[in-house]
């Protein structure tokens, strides 16, 4: 019972919340293959994030290894890597479980991974839809698009799937984001 009242009494948080957070973070969000939920603007207000949406089956979902790599070079610094598995372009897995062995197990991800959502269209997530506005109407067009977003939770710039993670033009973002 209790586990079914913590999403909602999560919810109950963010009208407290909702006039010192920024847009894209006032959500709450489900872990990937987990009951637990995550408020974004408690857990990564004021940090530099990079949002990105994921796949298991894409030929961009190697990039996972460099998305770690970020991670675990600048978190100390202040960067999350935020990652939404996806399957708005056909290529993710159906169940969370396998999504989960895939992020977690074959490319050892540690950073946050979330509940699969819709990220274009007429269903995307409303964390998407802020993301695109932001991003001057630009939402993603394949896996593995990434949002720069600054400490203030604004969309600083966008990324495409073909940017890899350790592309200099990335790397240069993030550090003056920091």
């Amino acid at each position: 019972m209790l586990k079914k009242l913590i999403p909602a009494l999560a919810l109950l948080a963010l009208p407290a919340l909702a006039a010192d957070c920024p847009d894209a973070l006032k959500f709450v969000k489900r872990k990937l293959n987990s009951e637990q939920t995550v408020n974004l603007c408690q857990a990564y207000q004021g940090k530099t994030l990079l949002i990105v949406n994921t796949a298991s089956y894409c030929g961009f979902t190697p990039q996972f290894h460099g998305l770690e790599a970020l991670y675990s070079q600048y978190k100390d610094k202040g960067l999350v890597v935020l990652g939404f598995p996806s399957d708005d372009f056909n290529q993710e897995a159906d169940d969370e479980k396998t999504t989960a062995d895939i992020c977690f197990t074959k490319y050892q991800v540690k950073f946050p991974m979330f509940e699969k959502l819709h990220v274009k269209g007429d269903e995307a997530d409303p964390l998407y839809r802020i993301l695109a506005r932001e991003a001057g109407g630009q939402s993603p067009k394949w896996n593995f698009y990434k949002y720069l977003v600054g400490k203030d939770g604004k969309v600083i710039e966008l990324f495409s799937s073909r940017t890899k993670p350790d592309s200099e033009e990335l790397r240069t973002a993030i550090e003056k984001a920091l």
